[in-house]
């Protein structure tokens, strides 16, 4: 009886373990360092928008933002 709640115990230790590392990638920040400002910047819905509304005042295609060179992502 006592290998058996050993190997609960285990197992709901491993699965702890293992939700917490996935839930921790979950909410890893997304986004990039301003070198003009030294610091960091979250890449959310907001900043999004932002830079949709840049890119029609410009009057150019949406293309990914990591996707950019650092020189047009400063811009």
């Amino acid at each position: 009886m006592r290998q058996s709640k050993d190997y609960r115990v285990s197992i709901i230790l491993a699965a702890t373990l293992a939700s917490s590392a996935l839930g921790a990638g979950c909410v890893a920040r997304v986004g990039y360092y301003d070198p003009d400002h030294r610091d960091y910047h979250r890449w959310d819905d907001r900043e999004d928008l932002a830079y949709r509304h840049f890119l029609a005042e410009r009057q150019q295609e949406y293309r990914g933002f990591p996707s950019l060179s650092v020189d047009e992502q400063n811009e």
